[in-house]
């Protein structure tokens, strides 16, 4: 049986909570929307690695029995063997029968002629298409398979998550924004970098953004008037270069902050909004590395998320979207809350671990949902890192640590070691310091696999 994170969600998306959802985890979607737009010169724009499509088995956490998720490759048997032993309830997976690894998942299927007819089959039965995201290629799924999508179609997604769109939005709603603007041509950002010229030369520093940055990608921090002159000049040359003037980026003060936020708000299909949960975001130079639950707010902090939930809910179903959002906050040093720093209306990483928070969080308990990089000489395989993790908490106790995605940890292992992997886990504790010793120990194990000891960062206590 689904989950009651996962019964809801279709509920508000399907019109029904028993509707059997195809999902495609198309992680890092920005890159085809970015395609119409003009950003940072230089900013690394190019398809996802395949470390970052292995994150697509992350859907398996989100998807009912009675789901399918595609995936472009199998899970690991051993994995799936886990996940059944633990309990969580496992997808059906889909694997394309024609894969290329210089292709998104999306394209490997438009590419099988067999899937695409099951696919088929399923939407004649009221399945329904899931993908993070709709871009280009979803859509184009949805219609060559009859496989109606339960989110709206590209222009809509495309629209709703430029960052120029959310701090237009933030504006019309009257919530409290980070200072800043928003450019559309090469001239709007030469204004507003004089504008912030005196506080560049007394040590302040700003950020630029594109349009459609994602993971720390298409951000710049400037902290003195030269390299906002270095910056300038290279989007002047640019657009003499190919006649274009256009530019889409915004510029915002680097705020002092006391923690990240990270929560989420669906909108429904009858045109309802809600918040589904707050939680504290941990980030490392603007890339997310996890989530710690409870966010531990005020409940005026809370009520203040709540009302920025709902006025940016309702002003998103206006103009056509249904769906899941991501908002990012920040909490100020005096406890202030910046309620809106990025709206990200798609699936996002906190909305994956709904369903396992929900059967592994204990009342009273913490959680940490996190990755932890790795650098490894050669393939590891699920039952070494199982044994070394499971050691750390024995098998009974309050304390739990539950592997997230495997597929990320030996993506790359067909290059020339050390070559980087990535493990996702949830660990749930009891209390803080509980969650920071467990945190501490899984680093710990892990480095112990690694060709080098990484320096993880820390950020569990508040």
């Amino acid at each position: 049986m689904d989950t009651g994170y996962l019964r809801s969600l279709k509920h508000r998306l399907l019109g029904e909570p028993t509707g059997r959802l195809v999902l495609v985890c198309n992680f890092e979607a920005e890159h085809r929307w970015a395609r119409q737009h003009v950003g940072l010169p230089n900013a690394d724009f190019s398809a996802g690695t395949n470390l970052v499509r292995r994150m697509e088995e992350l859907g398996v956490l989100l998807a009912g029995v009675n789901d399918l998720l595609i995936c472009k490759y199998p899970l690991d048997p051993a994995y799936r063997a886990y996940l059944d032993r633990i309990g969580l309830p496992v997808p059906e997976i889909a694997v394309p029968e024609n894969v290329s690894a210089d292709r998104s998942t999306t394209e490997d299927v438009l590419d099988s002629p067999a899937l695409l007819a099951r696919l088929a089959t399923l939407g004649a039965a009221g399945a329904r298409l899931l993908p993070m995201a709709t871009t280009d290629l979803e859509e184009k799924l949805a219609v060559s398979c009859g496989l109606p999508l339960a989110v709206p179609d590209a222009a809509v997604f495309e629209r709703v998550n430029g960052k120029i769109y959310g701090r237009r939005l933030t504006a019309a709603a009257g919530l409290r924004a980070v200072p800043g603007d928003e450019c559309e041509t090469c001239d709007e950002l030469a204004s507003v970098l004089d504008r912030y010229r005196a506080a560049l030369a007394a040590g302040r520093r700003i950020v630029v953004k594109d349009a459609y940055g994602v993971s720390g990608k298409g951000l710049l921090v400037l902290d003195t008037p030269g390299k906002a002159d270095r910056l300038l000049r290279m989007v002047r040359r640019r657009a003499e270069r190919t006649a274009d003037d256009r530019l889409h980026v915004v510029v915002e003060e680097w705020l002092p902050k006391r923690y990240d936020l990270n929560y989420q708000v669906t909108v429904a299909r009858d045109g309802s909004v809600r918040l589904d949960f707050v939680k504290r975001a941990l980030t490392d130079g603007g890339v997310h590395q996890g989530h710690i639950m409870p966010a531990g707010l005020t409940d005026a902090q809370y009520a203040e998320i709540d009302h920025a939930a709902q006025l940016v809910g309702v002003r998103l179903r206006d103009d056509g979207y249904v769906g899941v959002v991501g908002v990012d906050a920040i909490v100020d040093p005096d406890g202030v809350v910046y309620p809106v720093l990025e709206i990200n209306a798609r699936l996002n990483m906190s909305t994956y671990q709904g369903s396992l928070t929900e059967l592994c969080q204990g009342p009273g308990q913490v959680a940490l949902a996190r990755q932890y990089p790795l650098s490894l000489t050669a393939a590891v395989s699920f039952a070494e890192i199982d044994r070394s993790l499971a050691a750390l908490v024995g098998s009974s106790g309050p304390d739990r640590i539950v592997i997230t995605c495997f597929g990320t940890v030996n993506a790359d292992a067909d290059r020339p070691p050390p070559f980087n992997g990535r493990l996702y886990a949830l660990l749930v504790a009891t209390d803080t310091d509980r969650l920071t010793a467990l945190d501490d120990a899984v680093r710990a194990s892990l480095g112990r696999l690694s060709a080098t000891r990484p320096l993880f960062s820390r950020e569990v206590s508040p």
